[in-house]
């Protein structure tokens, strides 16, 4: 089984710039390179922060794009959302009895929980009672393995300003989920526009880079204006079954040279390795 993790969209309307760079031309790329490359996913989870600002212009741009995507949509909302915009948008998406953005999805390898961990009024996440109760109930209800995605980390990363906006309930968060930690799978995140990949408590877990900027590596958060990068764009290809998770970073975007490694027939293979050449490439020595 493969499915695609997207996440970090920030796309905004009026086909303008976003910290130099345009996040709905990104993830028009996104959407081609999945189609093209990856039309037999399962489905395309897009793990929040879906708009930069939350405007309906921007969900509209949003939405017009992902309708292109030949596999199955499911979409969470992240810190730059906004709940009753996204709804009018997507007034069919899945929502729990108390209106939040939750749902689940099954799938031959585990059911998928989908948590919504808008804390409204801050960039941090927060994941309510009853938020927890409604997981609770989900967990009691799955008899076999799990996969969780959500949008804000419940633990810390290493870099300072993005630990102080993570999930502010991360104690009661993992209560919950604590007695079922050896059932789940995976935990699929978003939110620090970085690639990570880890463990926390025993549960595997993976984040994706952003589709419109990055947040640079400032572990000492000794950066006051909070350094962040244009880095190629990726999205996640995860290859599943009931013995492994795999978790592919794709920068679908990415312009450096694409070459063989072996050489022509009747060529020496150390000649040709010596003697390649990529036209407008500077390698990291280069002058």
């Amino acid at each position: 089984m493969k499915f695609i993790q997207l996440t970090d969209c920030h796309v905004i309307g009026g086909d303008q710039l976003l910290y130099g760079a345009n996040p709905a031309r990104r993830l028009k790329l996104a959407v081609n390179s999945i189609n093209s490359e990856h039309s037999d996913a399962q489905f395309v989870i897009i793990t929040g922060d879906l708009t930069h600002w939350g405007d309906a212009p921007a969900y509209d741009a949003f939405a017009a794009e992902i309708a292109r995507l030949l596999p199955p949509v499911h979409l969470l909302i992240g810190n730059h959302d906004d709940t009753p915009a996204f709804a009018r948008t997507f007034p069919n998406a899945p929502r729990d009895p108390n209106g939040f953005v939750q749902t689940v999805i099954d799938t031959p390898h585990g059911t998928g929980l989908c948590l919504d961990t808008k804390l409204p009024g801050t960039h941090a996440g927060g994941y309510c009672t009853a938020r927890r109760n409604w997981l609770a109930q989900q967990l009691d209800q799955i008899d076999g393995p799990i996969l969780l995605f959500m949008h804000h980390p419940p633990f810390q990363i290493g870099i300072p300003f993005m630990d102080q906006i993570m999930l502010q309930q991360a104690d009661q968060f993992w209560n919950i989920i604590a007695p079922h930690a050896h059932r789940i799978r995976h935990l699929f995140f978003g939110h620090a526009h970085r690639a990570i990949f880890g463990n926390w408590r025993g549960i595997s877990y993976s984040c994706m880079r952003g589709l419109n900027h990055q947040v640079a590596l400032d572990l000492k958060g000794a950066d006051p204006t909070f350094p962040a990068d244009l880095a190629d764009p990726a999205y996640g290809v995860v290859l599943l079954d009931d013995t492994m998770v795999t978790v592919h970073m794709h920068e679908f975007a990415h312009r450096a040279p694409r070459f063989s490694m072996l050489p022509p027939e009747g060529m020496d293979p150390v000649q040709y390795a010596l003697d390649m050449r990529h036209d407008g490439f500077q390698d990291l020595d280069s002058d």
